[in-house]
């Protein structure tokens, strides 16, 4: 149902929406320099409305620049922080102690340690995989994405950590790597390059170079090989591990949990935010077309826009939506619970520039019809969106003063509801099939 072919049909709106919106529209933001440990979480649970459910949001706070969260069999929370710290949620509790082991990573340009996951036989294995950047000896700004994994007893530590990927994707710039394990085992890995850095170090344009892993989604065995039956695999001048290339910079990462299609969203420079569904062996247009232009307001050029003023090109695949401007989405889940029922089968995203998360609708094909913006008033930069096992919504703050925000319902009665009121909008700048 997901996997058929999308088509852009409106490049002229796509133009003017984005002269209108300008610089608004940046995705690949650095923090604000003035928000050093400043709080602007409410203590107390907040109650907000969204079109057909009351939802209430619970903060656990003591958590700086969190990146990722992944769930032990148990209910606990693992949770990544940029600077290289790996922390634990026992039963809503933050431990203020972090888990040990974590290598030396390079924090700098939105890089440092980033995604996590456990091993689909974790009650076997006690296996721990994450992504980080992995530092450049004698270079202070270069660093690459490497996975690596180890075990986890549920103390303080993990053991027999090691390296089982090391991405040949050396960047001065701002990247990100992402993580999902699939229904065979496998794991997807993402490796982005979203603007130009000096020479000598990873490009965007190397991300159509498949001899290479920058702006590459990867697929690995769960101990770091490449998989023979890749669609790469044995031909010439082609990484082993490529799976997909043409990606600029992804932020969400997960396996479709009826079809078992992999799907990201990445960040578009100056708009240009997208979904896709990732097909083995295509090519996602990065940096050749977009739907984005550079952060000057060119249409093409500079440090990172793209280097054609297309949209669409002959053997480049198309995003399932868009958006601009651009709210520099992050993270990602499909609503599967039952928590929530007006809300199954809806897709979630966070937004870290747009400091909101997205409810986007889909109808019975499965395309999308409707975008509702939550906790908008919190106006906190939103890091990752997940549904935890008790089909409860969890989220990350990307923010110095970081927390852990979880959503649950509330009944509908008493009517009045402190917070947002239902903020439905028509799909802006859909892409229709």
């Amino acid at each position: 149902m997901h996997g058929t072919h999308v088509r852009r049909s409106f490049s002229s709106i796509v133009v003017l929406a984005l002269t209108m919106f300008g610089a608004a529209g940046r995705a690949q933001q650095t923090p604000n320099p003035g928000d050093a440990a400043r709080d602007t979480l409410p203590n107390e649970p907040q109650i907000f409305s969204s079109a057909g459910q009351k939802f209430r949001v619970v903060a656990t706070k003591g958590l700086s620049r969190p990146f990722a969260l992944a769930f032990l069999p148990n209910g606990d929370l693992l949770v990544t922080e940029r600077a290289g710290r790996l922390r634990i949620v026992r039963s809503g509790v933050l431990d203020p102690q972090p888990i040990a082991g974590i290598p030396a990573v390079l924090d700098v340009r939105l890089k440092g340690l980033q995604d996590i996951a456990v091993h689909p036989r974790f009650t076997e294995n006690q296996l721990v995989y994450f992504t980080y950047y992995k530092p450049k000896p004698g270079e202070k700004d270069v660093a690459t994405a490497a996975l690596a994994r180890g075990r986890f007893d549920g103390g303080h530590a993990l053991t027999e950590v090691r390296d089982i990927f090391v991405a040949e994707a050396w960047c001065a710039t701002p990247s990100a790597s992402r993580i999902a394990f699939a229904p065979d085992g496998k794991i997807f890995m993402s490796v982005g390059v979203p603007i130009r850095g000096r020479a000598g170090t990873a490009q965007p344009e190397d991300s159509q170079n498949p001899a290479n892993h920058v702006g590459k989604v990867l697929r690995l065995n769960d101990d770091g090989s490449a998989p023979p039956d890749n669609p790469f695999s044995g031909r010439p001048g082609y990484r082993p591990e490529v799976y997909a290339l043409g990606i600029r910079n992804i932020l969400g990462l997960v396996i479709h949990p009826q079809t078992g299609e992999l799907w990201e969203h990445e960040n578009g420079p100056m708009g240009g935010d997208e979904i896709n569904i990732i097909k083995p062996g295509r090519n996602y247009g990065w940096p050749i077309v977009s739907y984005g232009r550079a952060y000057n307001g060119d249409l093409v050029g500079d440090s990172s826009g793209p280097t054609t003023d297309q949209h669409s090109a002959p053997g480049m695949e198309e995003p399932f939506m868009i958006w601009v401007p651009s709210i520099a989405i992050s993270g990602m889940a499909f609503y599967t619970g039952d928590q929530f029922k007006t809300w199954k089968g809806n897709i979630f995203v966070g937004a870290r520039r747009g400091t909101q998360v997205q409810r986007i609708v889909l109808n019975a094909k499965g395309l999308p019809v409707l975008r509702e913006t939550l906790l908008f008033e919190l106006k906190q930069r939103i890091a990752e969106v997940r549904q935890g096992p008790d089909g409860l919504l969890y989220l990350l703050t990307d923010e110095t003063a970081g927390a852990l925000l979880k959503m649950e319902p509330v009944p509908s009665d008493p009517p009045t509801a402190a917070g947002s009121a239902p903020r439905p909008q028509l799909a802006d700048l859909l892409v229709s099939r």
